[in-house]
Formats: C-alpha cells, structure tokens, sequence
C-alpha cells in the first residue's frame, strides 16, 4: 500500500523526472540529507535501476575524524491527496448436455492517500564540496568494498520530501460472484424421468484496510551520484544524466547496449522467453488473463516484477494477503521444483513490460489473443527486414483498418511511426525509442507465446 501511494505521488508531481518513491516504510528514517543510497544494476540492460538506502552517511566514508555537517534548505512543497481505482467484471456461461453453469463476478479496488501538506529538504551541494574538499575515500570501508565487487554505484541524498502531519493510506477491496447451476437427468428409452436443481449463490467479499504514516516519512527524494577514483578521491555528478561508479567501470547506456546488439542476439532474448509455450494451455490462459490486468496498474506490475525476480532467484516468500503472487499462482502451481525455465521467462516478459509506457501498457491490457499474435508477427518481419515489406505479406486481420491503426496507436506509444505507400509498409524510429522498441517486442513475443503456445 504505501510502495504504491508513494509511486503514484511520484507520478503524478515528477512524472519523468528525478525523484524516486519510498518503497518501503522502514527505509524512510535513512533518507536524510547526505545519506548514501546504492544505486544496484539490473540483469537486463533496459530496466531501471533499484536503489536501496544504506546506514552511512558521505562523512562515514571519508578519511578522517572531522563530521562533515551539510547545509540544508527546507520549503513548504504542495499539499496531496490521490485517489486511485480500477473494476474488473467477467461472465461465464457454460453448457454441456443436461448440464449448464453460469456464473458473474465483478470487483473493484481503491486505493486513497492523503499526505496532507508537504514538505522539500535540499542538501546544499556547493558547501558539501567545500567543506570536503581534499578529503579522501577510505576505500577499505567495508560498505565501500561489497560495492566495489558488484560495480554497482553510490549516491548521495539531495533532496527529500516528507510529511508535516500524520496522514492516512486507505485501501478498499469490493468482490462479488454470482453463481447459478441446473441439472436436468433424462431417462432412457424415451422415458423421460425430469429431475430439475437449480441453485443460486452469491459471495460478496469487502475488506478495508488503513495505514496511518506518522509525521516526518519521506515519500520522496533525488539523488547525485558519486565517482570514485582508484587514489580515494571522489566527485559529485551535478549534471543530469551523468553516471557515477568506480574509476576503471564503463558504465554503458542502453542505446549503447544497442548499438552492439545483432539480430542473433534480440532472437536469443525471445528464445528464452519460448518456455512459456511449452505451458499448459490452462496455465497459459490463466496467466495472460492475470498479467493484462496487471497492466492496467504501474505500482502492481513493478511488485509482480519484484516478486518475480525474488522467486526466479530461488528466494521463498511468505505468503500475505495482499502479495502479488497470486498473479503468478497458476504458474507456480504446474511447476515442479525444478523447472525454473518457465519462471525465468515470466520474470523476463514482465520486466521488459515494466519499462514501457503507460499507454503501451494500456493498449497491451486490452489487446486480443488473435491481435498480438497479428502484431508479433508484424514486428518480426519489419525488425527482420532492412527494407520496406510488402502490405500483402500482412497478416490477414491487419488488413482490416481498424485493427491496422491500433498497430499504428502502439508503436506509436513507443516513439515509433508506422509508414505506408501504396504497397510498402515500414517503420521510422527515433533514436531515444529503439530501447522501447526492443522491450516492445519482447513483450508482445511474450504474449503470444502464451496466447499461442507451440
């Protein structure tokens, strides 16, 4: 509940921007000005980094006995209050002989924050540098030597945004299912012998639940990182965009990543997502049904995310009423305990899901089986061909105008622009969208597998 309040605070004030949501209540104590936060690499070079707050401050890392005391700046920020909500509903309607079932279900989630008036701290980052200037990294810092091995980077807090008041996280769970069954047994011999059971039941399910946040929990807060060279010295990134790292690490941008990447290797990428082909097809409808609505809500498709990578590694959650593993729960259960493929792949389809768009995921959340497979097949040929390809090489549903302009709507999502003559079709991408496009088509390989199977 609060990972998600905090997201979507973060969305709506600094979409695209610097700042980064609390995910976790506990850390919020550490977030103070000058604190060090770990900026961790992912496995897969499109995602976005995670960052974990740590218990030192920069003064703990510097050579030294003198306390560096940072300058900071406080200011009344805006006042916040978010309410955030989704329906879900279904029907089925099933007959097999004498025998019919029917049954509804429909639901609905809200989730309301109000964090009342806030507040921004910010590190005076030019009396930082002054105060430390010529102190030095005492590089056999424990913290600084795990760090060291995994390449991963440090950071400073420089700013923060916190509550002034208590305020409340409330969220609001509403399900209901109707169900109705007939019988009917016909006897033999044209002797009819009518036995009739009807039944109706409806099971509603509510629960409510509130957290209240004391004052003074950072919701918020920005980063610099920091370089740190080989002799112990170190430097504040004060430029956007600019990474920091150990001397001797070359960090590589994901439009960098690209640039080195074949054909053969975005076709190795989907290869291991093909496990999720080799799926029951019950499985498969399950999972695909479960996944699209989790594209309808960014804060519970990064926790499936988390879940996932957390399972694929071989790390054992417990199980609580609001964890999103009940949107991988008809994978796990056909899994034995050694087959981690099938696993592996899901965590691989969500995690090149969970850097697209908000838009590109809307669409993909209402897309059908028969549209993504249309839509997969598109992709490949136009990635796979250097020049235009034919119109009537399409597949047979995006002749269809309609459904040609919704391909047109996702690329479009992605910084992409579908062209066409007369005969010919191609694609124009941006240089900033070919990460997006690459992760686009993973995704949508994903699905169709799923929708598909072998």
């Amino acid at each position: 509940m609060f990972s998600k309040a905090t997201a979507n605070f973060v969305h709506q004030i600094d979409h695209e921007g610097s700042l980064i949501h609390v995910s976790r209540l506990n850390d919020s104590p550490k977030l103070i000005p000058m604190a060090l936060v770990v900026k961790r690499k992912r496995i897969w070079f499109w995602q976005k980094p995670k960052y974990q707050p740590t218990d030192f401050t920069l003064s703990d890392l510097l050579q030294g006995d003198e306390e560096l005391i940072p300058g900071v700046s406080e200011a009344d920020f805006v006042s916040y209050k978010g309410s955030y909500g989704d329906k879900i509903s279904g029907k089925l309607d099933a007959e097999a002989g004498s025998v019919s079932l029917s049954m509804k279900g429909q639901g609905a989630s809200k989730l309301q924050s109000c964090f009342g008036k806030l507040k921004k701290e910010e590190l005076d980052v030019r009396k930082l540098l002054r105060d430390s200037d010529n102190r030095l990294v005492n590089m056999e810092h424990t913290l600084v030597q795990q760090l060291h091995k995994r390449a991963d980077v440090l950071a400073v807090v420089k700013e923060r945004i916190f509550t002034t008041t208590s305020c409340f996280i409330t969220q609001t769970n509403k399900e209901q299912c109707n169900f109705q069954g007939v019988l009917g047994l016909v006897g033999m011999l044209g002797n009819t012998i009518k036995v009739c059971v009807k039944d109706r039941n409806s099971i509603e399910l509510d629960s409510d639940v509130s957290l209240e946040i004391p004052s003074g929990t950072v919701i918020a807060y920005s980063i610099n990182e920091l370089e740190i060279k080989k002799n112990g010295k170190y430097g504040i990134c004060l430029q956007p965009g600019t990474i920091g790292g150990f001397e001797a690490d070359t960090a590589l941008m994901p439009d960098d990543y690209l640039d080195m990447v074949d054909s053969r290797c975005i076709g190795s990428e989907k290869m291991d997502l093909f496990p999720l082909a080799e799926l029951q097809q019950s499985t498969r409808c399950d999972f695909t049904k479960r996944l699209q609505e989790t594209l309808k809500d960014r804060s519970a498709l990064s926790c499936l995310q988390c879940v996932l990578e957390e399972l694929s590694s071989g790390e054992t959650l417990e199980e609580d009423s609001e964890s999103p593993r009940t949107s991988v729960s008809a994978l796990l259960d056909q899994l034995g305990p050694d087959e981690f493929a099938p696993l592996k792949a899901a965590h691989l389809l969500v995690s090149a899901m969970e850097e697209l768009p908000d838009e590109t995921l809307r669409l993909l959340s209402e897309s059908s089986p028969d549209f993504v497979e249309a839509f997969d097949l598109l992709l490949c040929r136009l990635q796979d061909s250097s020049k235009p390809v034919s119109i009537q090489s399409l597949p047979a549903l995006l002749q269809d105008n309609q459904t040609f302009q919704l391909a047109e709507q996702l690329l479009s999502s992605t910084g992409v622009t579908l062209k066409r003559d007369a005969d010919r079709l191609w694609m124009e991408t941006e240089h900033r969208a070919r990460v997006l496009l690459f992760v686009l088509g993973l995704s949508i390989h994903g699905l169709s597998l799923l929708c598909s199977g072998l």
